[in-house]
């Protein structure tokens, strides 16, 4: 089987695991936690980053430290991961949906004024399979409206949009680093900020809020979210080939778009002007044309060995998110999308593996 994605830890990942060992420095005290926030920083672009034990944490302290209360709504990609929405319901805040944009798969610029009421406090975009959005748009409406901008960058590390890397952009930028993700601690997620305020708020929430004067005194109520010392020293190995990672991950792209460009009824992943896509899944269309349904396809291509994966489903789908309100393009792109085997393990033969199987599988049925 080749698998949609698997860690790729080829660095010094065990001498530093071996190192909190051998010194006890095993929990979220170490030297490998500062190390991780200060190198991730750094690669971000930004004055701060503050670790967490999740992507999911990461975003729920990102909207506490920017203030996000019961009663005021964050607006949103209806295509995205499901954490996304859920941690802005952990805050007691709502959630609100905008359609995606059929080319860039990325929250539509265009259709997120008409979302904004009087308890809209900020806009959270989400930069989908490692494509950015169009941020100079977005933080042009948040600035007309005084919204904060959060960017899920989740699945987008080293992504660029302009000369930024994404993460920089927003009032706060949020990454995942579980065991599929481009950097991996295998599970763990960091805050990027140029604001000390924010970065501050974030460091001591995620530590039940204790007083950084008077142990076990508590103003508020803080969480245990805390990123330890031997995750850290994985991700401290994972930074020191992060740009390697990027170029693989790009070069398998490449190689994936010179082999499907011309097989009819599949469109490519995007990658706009000014931005730079890390792909962090090798994401396609199945168009109707090609005369099998995605979830056909998936069923074949599993049947010869290959592992892949359906985009995510709308939230406005799922239960606890059910609307009436119509979002055409994230459906469409739900019903369409699969992403193929994206490791940074992947082998040149293992990309046309997966090429021809997808030619088999259409050919067969024509």
């Amino acid at each position: 089987m080749i698998p949609v994605s698997e860690p790729f830890l080829s660095g010094k990942e065990l001498e530093y695991v071996t190192d909190c060992i051998k010194t006890n420095w095993i929990s979220s005290i170490g030297k490998y936690v500062r190390n991780f926030e200060d190198v991730f920083a750094r690669f971000c672009g930004t004055s701060c980053a503050v670790s967490a034990s999740s992507g999911t944490a990461a975003l729920h302290l990102a909207l506490l430290a920017l203030d996000i209360k019961a009663g005021d709504e964050v607006i949103m990609p209806d295509l995205t991961f499901v954490a996304s929405a859920n941690a802005v319901l952990y805050c007691g805040a709502r959630p609100v949906f905008v359609d995606v944009d059929e080319k860039t798969w990325n929250i539509d610029p265009e259709k997120i004024e008409a979302c904004i009421t009087e308890r809209s406090r900020a806009i959270m975009v989400v930069h989908l399979y490692g494509h950015p959005c169009d941020m100079d748009a977005v933080m042009k409406i948040a600035e007309r409206h005084n919204l904060k901008v959060i960017e899920d960058a989740a699945q987008a590390h080293g992504a660029e949009y302009g000369k930024k890397r994404v993460g920089s952009i927003g009032d706060a930028g949020v990454f995942s680093f579980y065991g599929n993700k481009l950097i991996t601690t295998g599970e763990g997620g960091m805050i990027t900020t140029d604001s000390p305020d924010i970065a501050e708020k974030a460091r001591l929430l995620r530590d039940h809020a204790m007083s950084k004067t008077r142990r076990y005194w508590h103003d508020l109520p803080g969480y245990n979210y805390r990123l330890t010392n031997i995750q850290a020293a994985i991700g401290v190995a994972q930074m020191e080939q992060a740009d390697d990672f990027i170029g693989i991950k790009r070069r398998n792209a490449a190689l994936y778009n010179s082999l499907l460009r011309d097989m009819d009824g599949i469109t490519l992943p995007p990658e706009a002007d000014r931005c730079k896509n890390v792909y962090w899944m090798y994401s396609i269309l199945i168009e109707d044309d090609f005369g099998l349904s995605r979830d056909e396809v998936m069923a074949r291509l599993k049947d010869m060995g290959i592992d892949t994966r359906p985009f995510f489903y709308p939230l406005h789908r799922l239960p606890m998110y059910s609307s009436d309100a119509e979002y055409p393009v994230a459906d469409e792109l739900s019903r369409k999308g699969i992403n193929l085997p994206s490791s940074t393990k992947l082998t040149d033969s293992d990309i046309k593996t997966v090429c021809a199987a997808i030619a088999s599988v259409r050919d067969k049925n024509r």
